[in-house]
Order: structure tokens, then C-alpha cells, then sequence
């Protein structure tokens, strides 16, 4: 058994998705969570600069005494994941490969995934989908995850902008939310997808997942309480609370938020 918090970070408020799932299936589990908001957006970023945020926010949450770490971003995951694994010793989750295992179980055989610029260029989803035989398009959607800073996830400027970026993405099985803000915008895409695809968000295949590897590492904590959650931000001056207010309904969330001076 081991007590100490799992610590997660994304750049912004995508991670919350991923947070909310692990939360619901691991509750007593603790939890910090390093959301980015200083150097938000990720996917225009180079990967030189991705991976030298990456270990900024990795040391960070090791100064915390995590047990282990989440990349609860697409876009840090495909860039960085490889470097910080090769640098720190601690375990360390990229939220990608739990999706693909998924995918290679399944009986989809043309995958669609969004995902932010970086995340397609790096070509990590086209690689890994191609490996297990099957069929991928991926589209770069970067309009989304500021759109969702904003909240504007359910409004029609969201209905307009899901419509044009999917119009190519018809012929699918199956389509991957290849960044931890999209399943903030998964009603509209169900419906511009007619609820005839599967929409896969990576934090549920990732808490799928983390459940065994903690059991297989010993890293569980099995203690009977609820868990707590630390959430820290690099800029405060954002509209992180408001939406996090929203998806975990709890309207005291801004005061449990610390400043992360890093």
C-alpha cells in the first residue's frame, strides 16, 4: 500500500476530464493536480519547448512526494512522455497507450482522432494506430482547447467550429478525443456524428488502466476515507475555476486553488 497522492498535470482545465474519472472509479485516492494555465496553449508549442515544460511540471509535483505522475495531455504525452520516463525515476503515465490497447481490443477498424497541432504532428496517434492494423485519420482541431479555456463548449460558435473540423471524419468506427479538453464538447459531437460513432474519451481508457497497474506495483492506497484533491495553477488570473465549478459542481472550488510558482 502506498498513501501518498497521485499527481497529475495538463495545461490547463482538459485534465480536469481525466481528474473526474479518476476520482469517480479510485475515490480514495489523493490527488494534485498542476494545471499549466501560465503556458497555455501546448500544441503550438515545439517539442523542444514541451518537453522543457513537461520536466518543469514533473519536478514539481516530485517536490510534492507524488507516488507517481499523469501526463493528463495529449499533446505532453506525445512529445514528452519517452524524455521524462528517461529522466525520472518515478512511475510515469502518458494518457495515449491506455486508448490504443483499447482500440487494439476492439472490433473498430477505421479510427478517427482530434487532436491539437502538436499531437498530429508528432504523428504518435498515426504510428500507433498503424501498428496494431488499423485504419487511421487524424485531424488537428486547435481552435478547441481554447475554445474550452473559454467555456465555450456547448454554445454555436462550438456547433459552427465541430462541424467544419469533423466534415472529413464521416467514415468512422470509432473517434479518439485526442486531447484532454475535447469530452468537454462530447454532446455536440455525438450529435454531429449522429450517435452512430464511438466517442472514446482517454481518461476513461486511462483509469481502466491505472487500476491494475496499482495493484500490480503495490501502489494502492487502501485506505477506507474519500481522498483529497490539491489543485495548483501557474497563473491564477484565468477562467479555470469557473468551469471547474461547473464539471465537479462544487461552486467552493476556487478556494482550494494554490498558486504553483514554476
Amino acid at each position: 500500500m502506498d498513501v501518498r497522492p497521485i499527481g497529475m498535470f495538463d495545461s490547463g482545465i482538459g485534465g480536469l476530464t481525466v481528474l473526474k474519472e479518476i476520482q469517480k472509479e479510485l475515490p480514495n485516492e489523493d490527488i494534485i493536480y498542476l494545471g499549466d494555465t501560465k503556458r497555455f496553449p501546448y500544441g503550438p508549442k515545439s517539442k523542444e519547448t514541451i518537453i522543457e515544460i513537461s520536466k518543469k511540471c514533473t519536478n514539481f509535483l516530485i517536490e510534492k512526494n507524488v507516488k507517481m505522475i499523469i501526463i493528463a495531455c495529449g499533446t505532453a504525452t506525445s512529445q514528452a512522455l519517452n524524455e521524462l520516463k528517461n529522466t525520472f525515476k518515478i512511475p510515469i503515465l502518458g494518457i495515449i497507450d491506455p486508448t490504443v490497447e483499447y482500440i487494439k481490443k476492439s472490433m473498430h477498424k477505421n479510427i478517427g482522432v482530434i487532436a491539437t497541432q502538436g499531437s498530429i504532428n508528432s504523428k504518435v496517434w498515426e504510428n500507433e494506430i498503424n501498428k496494431i492494423g488499423k485504419s487511421v485519420i487524424c485531424k488537428a482541431t486547435p481552435l478547441l482547447a481554447p475554445m474550452a479555456e473559454e467555456g465555450w463548449t456547448k454554445n454555436d460558435v462550438a456547433k459552427d467550429a465541430i462541424h467544419k473540423y469533423l466534415m472529413d471524419l464521416k467514415n468512422i468506427d470509432a473517434l479518439i478525443l485526442g486531447c484532454t479538453h475535447y469530452p468537454l464538447f462530447s454532446d455536440i459531437i455525438n450529435e454531429e456524428l449522429e450517435n452512430k460513432v464511438e466517442i472514446i474519451n482517454m481518461g476513461k481508457k486511462l483509469v481502466d488502466y491505472i487500476k491494475p497497474y496499482l495493484n500490480n506495483f503495490n501502489l494502492q492506497n487502501r485506505e477506507n476515507k474519500i481522498g483529497s484533491c490539491k489543485i495548483y495553477l501557474t497563473d491564477t488570473e484565468t477562467n479555470f475555476s469557473n468551469i471547474a465549478s461547473r464539471l465537479f459542481e462544487d461552486s467552493k472550488i476556487k478556494n482550494k486553488i494554490e498558486k504553483a510558482n514554476i
